[in-house]
C-alpha cells in the first residue's frame, strides 16, 4: 500500500522537523520514518473498518424500527438491502482485517456520533437511494455502491479528516493518499475469495522499504553537497535566504536524482513539483523546476549525471 508518493511525503515532513529541531540522529530519524509509514498502513485498515461499522449501525437502526413496528402492529416492511450488502459481509469477516483489529486494538466504538452522522449522509445520497430502489442486486452492484459512497462521501468528509487528526498526529496528511488505496481495495475484491481476500500489503516489496530509508539518509548525510549544488544554481538569490521548505524539497530531489539511477529525472522533478504545490508558495514550483533543471543539465554536461535529461 505504501507507495513512493507517500514515502516522499513522509520524508519531507521528517526533514522539515529535523531541521527545525536539531538533535535526533539519522538512525533515530529512520526509525521515525518507518513508524510513520506503519501508522499510514494502520489508517488504511482503520478506514476499511469504518465501512463495516456504518453497516453495523444501520442494522441497529433497522432492529429498533422493527421492534417499534412489532409494538405498534405496523406491517410496513423494511428494506434490508443495505445491511445485507454482500461486499460488506465479505469485508466483515476478512481474515487480515480481523487480525489487524485484534492486534492493534483499534475500534470506532467511541465515535458513535460520527457514525450516526455519516449514516445519515449516506441515506440521503442518490447512489444509496437508487441502490435501495433496485428490483434486485448482485455482488458487483453491492461492491460498486460502496466504491461510490467512499469516493463521493467518505473521501471528501472534512469532519472525518478532523476526527482522524485528533486520533493520531501521524494521520494528519495521510488520508488523501490512503483514500486512493481504500478505493483500489474495494474495486479488487472478488466474491470467490471470501474471507481470504487479500488486502493491499504494507510494502509492495522490500525495494520500496529500502527506497524510503535511503532517500531519508542521503538527504541528510549529503546535505552539504546538495546545498552547494543549489547555491551555485540559484539566480539572484542566496541559498540561505530561500524558504526552508523550498530548500528541503530541492535537497531531497537531488538526493533522489543522484541516488536512484533507475528513476528518470523528469519523473523525480515532477513528483517534487507536486510536493511544492502542496507544501510551499504558488511561485515555488516554477522556481524549483528552474533550479533543478539547471543543476541536472550542468551535472549531465560534466559527466556526473548519466541519466537522460
Amino acid at each position: 500500500m505504501i507507495n513512493r508518493a507517500l514515502i516522499r511525503l513522509k520524508v519531507i515532513q521528517l526533514l522539515y522537523a529535523y531541521y527545525q529541531n536539531k538533535g535526533k540522529s539519522v538512525e533515530a530519524m529512520e526509525k521515525e520514518l518507518l513508524l510513520s509509514l506503519s501508522k499510514a498502513y494502520d489508517l488504511y485498515n482503520y478506514l476499511l473498518m469504518l465501512l463495516v461499522e456504518v453497516t453495523k449501525y444501520a442494522r441497529q437502526v433497522i432492529e429498533r424500527q422493527e421492534d417499534l413496528n412489532a409494538i405498534t402492529h405496523n406491517a410496513t416492511s423494511i428494506n434490508h438491502r443495505f445491511v445485507d450488502n454482500q461486499f460488506i459481509a465479505q469485508l466483515e469477516v476478512n481474515k487480515q482485517l480481523l487480525d489487524f483489529k485484534s492486534e492493534k486494538k483499534l475500534s470506532w466504538s467511541d465515535d458513535t456520533e460520527y457514525i450516526k452522522k455519516l449514516y445519515q449522509t449516506i441515506i440521503e445520497n442518490n447512489d444509496y437511494r437508487n441502490y435501495m430502489n433496485e428490483s434486485s442486486t448482485d455482488y458487483s452492484m453491492d461492491r460498486e455502491l460502496w466504491r461510490r459512497l467512499y469516493k463521493v462521501i467518505i473521501s471528501q468528509d472534512e469532519n472525518l479528516d478532523n476526527l482522524l487528526e485528533e486520533k493520531n498526529l501521524y494521520w494528519n496528511d495521510d488520508k488523501h493518499i490512503v483514500d486512493t488505496f481504500v478505493l483500489k481495495t474495494i474495486k479488487r475484491f472478488e466474491a470467490s475469495a471470501g474471507a481470504d481476500q487479500e488486502l493491499i500489503p504494507e510494502f509492495k516489496d522490500e525495494e520500496d522499504r529500502e527506497f524510503a530509508i535511503r532517500l531519508l539518509r542521503r538527504s541528510i548525510v549529503n546535505e552539504e553537497y546538495y546545498r552547494s549544488l543549489i547555491a551555485m544554481n540559484v539566480k539572484n538569490w542566496e541559498v540561505n535566504r530561500l524558504a526552508l521548505m523550498d530548500l528541503l524539497i530541492m535537497q531531497m530531489a537531488m538526493a533522489e536524482i543522484l541516488s536512484f539511477p533507475e528513476i528518470p529525472v523528469h519523473v523525480t522533478i515532477n513528483e517534487y513539483l507536486e510536493m511544492a504545490k502542496y507544501y510551499s508558495t504558488p511561485k515555488s514550483p516554477k522556481y524549483i523546476n528552474g533550479v533543478l533543471d539547471h543543476i541536472c543539465r550542468k551535472l549531465h554536461t560534466e559527466g556526473k549525471l548519466l541519466k537522460q535529461i
